[in-house]
């Protein structure tokens, strides 16, 4: 009897040893429908494809249907409040003083500001004059330029002169060209304005605070020359920003409380985009070509169109629109996180209304 045992024990051991273990499977509860579907669903997260009038009806799958009608009402709300009202203006032109010996001096005071984004958010920012983006200098070429730089912040800083031809010593950067201002103290900029320019101007002293917390602005030398020679009703400063205490904002300001640019039908605009922030932006205007005719303030040989423009952190690039088409077009970043969600449009957003 205990040798047929062993013999049936060994004769089921070698028969295990012959069927593979993967092609073994167990039983398993099979999930319920409606699991699945809710797994399905949360990967559409904001989407409906309930085309009925009814907003309370139920979902495929039990879920509690998506209420459209609420959202179409809450980004209504925003996006028809544009342009709205908020303390504030920045990138706006200085003039200089005009010393004896024909020099133009401008003073710009770095102080801490309460700057309203849009209604009802205000940040911490930093400011040249009290305003974010800071004034816009013009020059022409051959003009000497005096800058003066006030320090009222709680911290040093300089001021660096990006894309204008400049003595190493006036070139603005802590530690490297200049010992840092600090608070309390004055530094005076010295510059020989020797070619047509579209520069910019900022901090270069913890410049990832400073400069995306609001110091920096637009400096222009000379008048860009135009194909066609071309004469322009405006020239308009486009300065972004995405981070920082400013975020992301049009001359300092998110929509709803970016600036419209307001044209005349058939007139043509110059605009310069500044990219004073930490990413790329497409720039991309609806209806309207864009003619590329300068990058980083040095003409190009063949202008281009085009209807959107990547516009590179510290890059510049200088369009020409012909406003021949009336109508509010909008005008925004493409990267839609940085313009437009399911409570409509914010950031870097505004319309160019032809007229």
């Amino acid at each position: 009897m205990l040798r047929k045992k062993v013999l049936a024990g060994a004769l089921s051991f070698g028969v295990a040893l012959a069927v593979p273990w993967w092609s073994i499977t167990t039983e398993t509860t099979p999930a319920p429908a409606s699991s699945a579907a809710g797994a399905a669903a949360s990967d559409h997260e904001g989407t409906t494809h309930d085309d009925s009038p009814s907003a309370d009806a139920a979902a495929p799958g039990g879920e509690e249907a998506h209420d459209w009608q609420a959202m179409d009402r809450e980004m209504a709300k925003r996006d028809k409040s544009f342009p709205a009202k908020t303390e504030g203006k920045g990138a706006q032109p200085l003039e200089p003083k005009v010393l004896a010996d024909g020099t133009k001096q401008f003073t710009l005071t770095a102080k801490s500001v309460k700057w309203e984004v849009e209604p009802g958010k205000v940040v911490d920012a930093m400011s040249y004059n009290g305003a974010v983006p800071g004034p816009t200098l013009h020059v022409d070429v051959g003009d000497k330029v005096e800058v003066v730089l006030k320090n009222e912040l709680r911290e040093s800083t300089v001021i660096h002169w990006h894309g204008i031809p400049i003595e190493n010593a006036m070139d603005g950067v802590a530690n490297i060209t200049q010992d840092p201002v600090p608070p309390g103290k004055s530094f005076t900029y010295k510059i020989k304005a020797e070619r047509a320019s579209v520069g910019w101007y900022h901090s270069h002293h913890n410049g990832t605070e400073q400069v995306t917390n609001g110091l920096w602005g637009a400096f222009l030398i000379g008048d860009m020359p135009l194909p066609d020679k071309t004469k322009i009703a405006q020239e308009i400063p486009i300065e972004l920003q995405d981070a920082g205490a400013i975020g992301l904002t049009l001359n300092g300001k998110s929509f709803p409380a970016t600036e419209p640019v307001r044209v005349r039908k058939g007139d043509s605009v110059l605009i310069h985009y500044f990219n004073a922030g930490t990413m790329a932006h497409p720039m991309h205007l609806h209806g309207l070509d864009q003619l590329v005719v300068a990058k980083d303030g040095f003409p190009l040989d063949s202008p281009y169109k085009a209807d959107t423009v990547l516009v590179a952190p510290g890059e510049r690039y200088s369009v020409l629109v012909k406003a021949d088409r009336p109508g509010k077009w909008a005008f925004h970043c493409h990267i839609f996180p940085h313009s437009e969600g399911k409570t409509g449009m914010f950031g870097m957003f505004t319309e160019m209304i032809v007229s």
